[in-house]
């Protein structure tokens, strides 16, 4: 039987010594811990998949809590049959002892390890949800009170104003007038647009 540890964390900035720790208690080789930086959505993680190609019947997969396996529900669910299943080997969650697949291999020691699991996996992919909803809200929130997101627009061609003028006065096409300023034609367009809604807006406030 060989040992091995997931560690999983969402993205390259997070930090996974929390469960690296953990899993070196339990003496597991280097070798045999795999760390992805990737969303857990779905399992279509290279080292996930390199760390199952290498499982032989009986060994043993440890993670530090089950949404370090993944957050998709169903997904969870589907993965940890194929493994102990088809792959015939054992999965233990540090975070919660009843799911330790070599504990109670008893109908009822499989029955309650089976509804933990689904519970478990639930929670975690609500979570998820809840995560998604609260960022949504809060955007919106954010852009009621006027903050723009994205990249801050370039500043005007120092010679913006002057062309405006000669395009609003007919003296020269809109074509010319971006052209002057070095810009797409909508894009002229679209700034001469707004910054007559902006001194429109300006000139009622005074």
């Amino acid at each position: 039987m060989a040992a091995y540890g997931y560690i999983r964390v969402s993205s390259k900035d997070q930090n996974e010594d929390r469960q690296l720790l953990a899993l070196r208690e339990l003496d597991i080789p280097e070798r045999n811990i795999f760390i992805e930086k990737q969303s857990g959505k779905d399992f279509e993680r290279p080292q996930y998949r390199k760390m199952v190609r290498r499982f032989k019947r009986d060994d043993l997969l440890c993670v530090k809590s089950i949404d370090r396996l993944g957050r998709n529900y169903g997904e969870i669910l589907e993965q940890w049959r194929f493994l102990t299943k088809e792959k015939g080997i054992d999965i233990m969650v540090l975070d919660m002892p009843l799911l330790d697949t070599r504990r109670g291999k008893d109908l009822m020691g499989v029955f309650l390890s089976d509804v933990v699991l689904q519970i478990l996996s639930f929670v975690a992919e609500n979570e998820r949800d809840n995560i998604r909803r609260r960022q949504a809200e809060g955007i919106a929130a954010a852009r009621l009170r006027g903050v723009r997101f994205g990249r801050p627009p370039l500043p005007l061609p120092d010679n913006f104003h002057e062309m405006h003028r000669a395009w609003r006065g007919k003296k020269i096409s809109l074509r010319q007038a971006a052209q002057a300023c070095d810009m797409p034609q909508g894009t002229f367009y679209a700034k001469a647009v707004r910054l007559e809604k902006a001194e429109q807006t300006a000139a009622a406030l005074f």
